[in-house]
């Protein structure tokens, strides 16, 4: 009995009936697995992606479950740390965007180099007929505009920390704006000094801590489209010069 090769093969000898549906999905995801198959390069990108930001989410929800996202939502500082939450899910959609093309264009190459199939890359397209310095120029060119993609998303993680510190300064000067020198001697003033003086460090310390926290959040997703760009580079010009020849 020879073993099956396609996932209809699968479909048709497998029994009962009611499995038929999943059997040739485990199939395809075994092969993928196994890296026998082009999905294994389609979809490994996408699915770190994935799979960080799921883990990511739900360390947010255990910190929500034990009461702590609700207590920062309660503080004066909280219009300010959503401002924060704001520009990084910015950074964030951009982040899946930007793999959501790496991923693709990763793909288009695996797939030419393997059997030609269409559509080209546009990297063979502008070295044919060009020699050894024009395709280093050219390989030079494209590395600028990949890098240049995943740019943004590092200048927003960045202009996270900044946001925070920011958050922290405006906080300092809550708090130190209902200190009054000349009235700590009177007791019936010293509360609402506290009670400043605690909103002010609120501000201070939630804005740091949200915005220094989203910054490792975005930036590991940084990093994960810099290792993607860097393959889609090496591919791709490795690609451009075994078609270009000697």
């Amino acid at each position: 009995m020879s073993w099956p090769r396609t996932a209809d093969e699968v479909v048709a000898t497998t029994r009962p009936a009611a499995w038929q549906p999943y059997a040739g999905l485990l199939w395809a995801a075994g092969r993928a697995l196994a890296g026998d198959e082009p999905i294994a390069y389609r979809y490994l990108l996408l699915l770190r992606f994935a799979l960080i930001n799921v883990l990511a989410f739900a360390l947010v929800g255990a910190a929500a479950g034990q009461g702590w996202v609700a207590q920062l939502m309660m503080s004066d500082g909280s219009e300010f740390s959503l401002a924060i939450v704001m520009v990084f899910a910015v950074g964030l959609l951009w982040s899946a965007r930007r793999a959501v093309e790496i991923s693709q264009s990763l793909n288009e190459v695996k797939r030419y180099e393997q059997d030609g199939t269409p559509p080209m890359p546009a990297y063979l397209r502008a070295i044919a007929a060009r020699d050894g310095q024009s395709r280093a120029l050219l390989a030079s060119t494209l590395k600028l505009r990949l890098v240049s993609r995943i740019v943004p998303v590092k200048h927003i993680a960045n202009s996270l920390v900044l946001l925070g510190l920011i958050g922290t300064v405006i906080g300092f000067i809550v708090a130190l704006s209902g200190v009054e020198p000349d009235a700590a001697a009177d007791v019936a003033a010293i509360g609402p000094m506290i009670s400043t003086l605690i909103d002010g460090m609120a501000i201070a310390l939630y804005t740091t801590l949200v915005g220094s926290l989203l910054h490792v959040w975005l930036m590991i997703n940084v990093r994960l489209l810099e290792g993607g760009t860097v393959k889609l580079l090496t591919a791709t010009v490795e690609l451009g010069e075994r078609h270009a020849g000697p």
